[in-house]
C-alpha cells in the first residue's frame, strides 16, 4: 500500500493531480482545498496517501497531512458517506474545522459541502462525536452545551442564553462558544441575562 508520495507536481485537474515520482506519474484524487494548496507544476510536493483498492480499480487519495487523511478515513466510516462526500467535506473545511464542527454539532457548517444534506451531516456529527475532541479546537464547555441542547436536556441559564442568542440570529455553534466563554468569566451560577450580555460582548470581538 502507498502511504506517502514525494515528488514533483506534474499537472492537475478538477479533482486530481499528477505527482511525478522518479519519472512515474501517479494520479492522486484530492479535496479542493488540498489542490488549491499545491505548488506550481515542476515544484516539489509531499502528500499523505490513502490507497483505495477494489476489484476493478486502484485509486489514490492525497492529503496535505496525516491528520487530514485520518479525517478522510473517519468520515468514510459513517453510513452513507463515500469517498466523494468525504472529500467534499474536507474541501470546504480543514481537518481541525471538521473536528470542531462535529464537537459543536454544527450541522450547518458541514452542509456547506456540495452534496451533503442535513441528514448526512447530522449522521456525521452523531457517529463521530466521540472522535472529534481529540482533534478539535472547540471549548469543551461549548461542546457540552451543544450536546445538552441537542439532546433536549433540562433548561439551564446557559442553555437559555444560547437559545436567546440563536433567536437573535447567531448560529448555534457560535452562540454556544460565546456563552461558554461567558460562563468561564462569571461562573456556573451566573444568570441568563448576565450570560447573554457577556455573550454578546464576546460575539462583538
Amino acid at each position: 500500500m502507498i502511504g506517502k508520495l514525494k515528488g514533483l507536481v506534474d499537472s492537475q485537474g478538477e479533482d486530481w493531480a499528477i505527482v511525478d515520482v522518479g519519472g512515474v506519474g501517479y494520479q492522486v484524487h484530492c479535496a479542493s482545498r488540498t489542490l488549491a494548496g499545491l505548488p506550481e507544476p515542476g515544484n516539489p510536493v509531499t502528500l499523505s496517501i490513502e490507497t483505495y483498492v477494489r476489484e476493478d480499480q486502484i485509486r489514490l487519495f492525497g492529503f496535505s497531512n496525516d491528520v487530514e487523511r485520518e479525517w478522510f478515513r473517519l468520515l468514510m466510516t459513517v453510513q452513507g458517506v463515500g469517498a466523494k462526500v468525504a472529500l467534499a467535506v474536507l474541501g470546504v473545511m480543514s481537518a481541525s474545522e471538521v473536528a470542531t464542527a462535529i464537537a459543536l454539532r454544527d450541522v450547518a457548517s458541514i452542509t456547506r459541502a456540495p452534496g451533503v444534506g442535513k441528514k448526512v451531516a447530522e449522521r456525521i456529527c452523531a457517529e463521530l462525536k466521540d472522535k472529534a475532541p481529540a482533534y478539535s479546537s472547540a471549548d469543551p464547555l461549548a461542546a457540552r452545551l451543544q450536546e445538552g441542547i441537542s439532546a433536549g436536556a433540562a433548561p439551564t441559564p446557559a442553555a437559555d442564553a444560547v437559545s436567546a442568542l440563536v433567536n437573535l440570529g447567531y448560529p448555534q455553534a457560535q452562540a454556544s462558544a460565546a456563552i461558554a466563554a461567558a460562563v468561564k468569566k462569571e461562573g456556573e451560577d451566573a444568570g441568563t441575562e448576565t450570560l447573554i450580555r457577556i455573550g454578546l460582548r464576546e460575539l462583538a470581538k
